[in-house]
């Protein structure tokens, strides 16, 4: 069983930066998926980034150019570096991580994936 846990969230104001992090319990190996996913309230989940072996990202178009997602195999860590904040920003940020040689790390999957974290607040200010 993998936990996960997330810290780096906080109050920023527009144009600001936050950087995430995510503590796995287990070695994350290279070939695992992982990456973040956010929910604000009334409103649905929203897969942000993915990761998984060989580096391979992908990013939400709402995210993109903004948002940089990494992972250090060697601290089982995982982040979400994030640049221009804006308001509709604001979301519960949530780590997850999945153990499938197939699984896929398109922004529609990475809410589906079986392990998750308890999240961590972002709230950007205008």
């Amino acid at each position: 069983q993998v936990q996960l846990v997330e810290s780096g969230g906080g109050s920023v104001q527009a144009g600001g930066s936050l950087r995430l992090s995510c503590a796995a319990s287990e070695e994350i190996v290279d070939n695992d998926c992982m990456g973040w996913f956010r929910q604000a309230p009334g409103k649905e989940r929203e897969g942000v980034a993915g990761i998984r072996s060989g580096g391979i990202t992908r990013y939400a178009n709402t995210v993109k150019d903004r948002f940089t997602i990494s992972k250090d195999n060697a601290k089982n860590t995982l982040y979400l570096q994030m640049n221009s904040l804006k308001p509709e920003d604001t979301a519960m940020y949530f780590c997850v991580a999945a153990r499938n040689l197939y699984c896929s790390i398109n922004p529609g999957a990475i809410g589906a994936y079986q392990y998750c974290g308890q999240g961590t607040q972002v709230t950007v200010s205008s």
